[in-house]
């Protein structure tokens, strides 16, 4: 637990462009809301790993938007079973379970569905909402935490020796 949090603490103190941790959350979420093994995670994975992501907020991302995903499974499983009731897009969906890459999509699972659209209609939220507190948290917090009696004592702790030694850690 100590370590997750350090590792947070470095990746908002890094020279890391805010855009590049906020979309490595944002692709965190959507793996994290939906089930692992589905096409659209693969595609995931792939432009996370073309894309310039920070892999730490990606993994972190995954992490706590799985543990809202048990929480969310009713809603997800509500929103995709609407969807994939609804009468106008019967064709549609006859068409893609028909066809190999939409079985492996596994669109016609109704948690599937529905986490996959609300993972993609908080995407941008999040990535806009995330560049915005990253920037706020870089602005006001480290010049606090500098002069703050409470962090001066907790340098001294074990949580401040685990961070230093990541941060003297350079990746190769």
């Amino acid at each position: 637990m100590l370590r997750t949090l350090a590792k947070l603490l470095q990746v908002l103190n890094s020279e890391t462009e805010p855009s590049q941790i906020t979309l490595g959350l944002a692709f965190g979420m959507v793996m994290g809301f939906t089930p692992m093994l589905t096409l659209h995670n693969v595609l995931v994975l792939l432009l996370v790993l073309v894309l310039r992501v920070n892999l730490s907020a990606f993994l972190l991302g995954i992490a706590i938007f799985s543990g809202f995903a048990f929480a969310l499974d009713p809603v997800f499983h509500s929103l995709g079973a609407l969807v994939l009731n609804a009468e106008a897009l019967q064709g549609l969906w006859t068409d893609l379970y028909n066809s190999a890459w939409g079985r492996l999509e596994h669109f016609y699972n109704t948690v599937v569905m529905g986490s996959l659209l609300i993972s993609v209609a908080l995407f941008v939220p999040v990535v806009w909402s995330g560049n915005r507190l990253v920037l706020r948290y870089r602005a006001h917090v480290p010049g606090w935490f500098k002069n703050n009696r409470v962090v001066m004592a907790l340098k001294s702790s074990r949580f401040y020796e685990i961070y230093q030694s990541l941060s003297r850690v350079t990746p190769s």
